[in-house]
């Protein structure tokens, strides 16, 4: 059983997202909060293993919260999945930087909540491909990202097939899509994917094109 953790400012949602999550056999919701603060305390009283992290709220905000969660808890012990509008949130970059391990637009629907909260609890990623739109678009965006030495040599290990399938994924195609335009199976990509993740040292999809993004790359 997966236990999960809700944090949004809005009681409403809160009732909307236990309903679907409680409605999964294989997970439950342990835990609320309406703020970041409060999270951050209950967080370190009963460290649920997945966390749903709303950005915007009053007081201590969803990157600010989730930077300091990090802080205590490191992703092997705490997954954070940010829930945001997208269309409005310009802190998306700033919730990779602070450790989030996940996006998903507000408006996604049940079964891709839920599979991606498995997902996540998996040691994947959790990223849309609206979120990964709204990633892609925050990171180009961002001056403050010269190009990183560092991250330049990590992506010398890929392999020219890994190289492609990251640079599909910068596009926002999700893993059928991209094995659709290469010819290759969905389980392909998922493979190259996550060795790819493991060659650069990141948990999950945003990471890996923040760090590509961080190395120079461009679509």
């Amino acid at each position: 059983m997966i236990d999960v953790m809700l944090v949004d400012d809005q009681e409403m949602i809160r009732v909307g997202l236990r309903t679907i999550i409680d409605a999964h056999p294989g997970l439950r919701v342990t835990g609320q909060a309406a703020d970041g603060l409060a999270a951050v305390r209950a967080i370190d009283q009963a460290p649920p293993d997945v966390v749903l992290m709303d950005l915007r709220m009053p007081g201590v905000d969803g990157v600010e919260a989730t930077r300091r969660i990090r802080r205590r808890h490191p992703p092997a012990q705490v997954r954070i999945v940010v829930l945001t509008t997208f269309d409005q949130d310009e802190n998306v970059l700033a919730a990779i930087k602070a450790g989030a391990n996940g996006f998903l637009s507000k408006g996604v629907g049940p079964a891709e909540l839920t599979q991606a909260i498995v997902e996540v609890y998996d040691g994947g990623g959790a990223l849309s491909a609206k979120a990964a739109g709204a990633v892609i678009g925050h990171v180009a965006d961002d001056n403050s990202l010269p190009v990183d030495p560092e991250a330049e040599r990590l992506l010398g290990f890929l392999t020219d097939r890994e190289r492609d399938i990251l640079r599909a994924a910068m596009t926002g195609l999700d893993n059928q899509q991209i094995a659709g335009d290469l010819f290759i199976s969905p389980l392909t990509v998922k493979t190259h994917i996550n060795r790819a993740m493991a060659k650069l040292g990141v948990s999950d999809r945003a990471g890996l094109i923040a760090l590509a993004y961080r190395a120079g790359v461009r679509v």
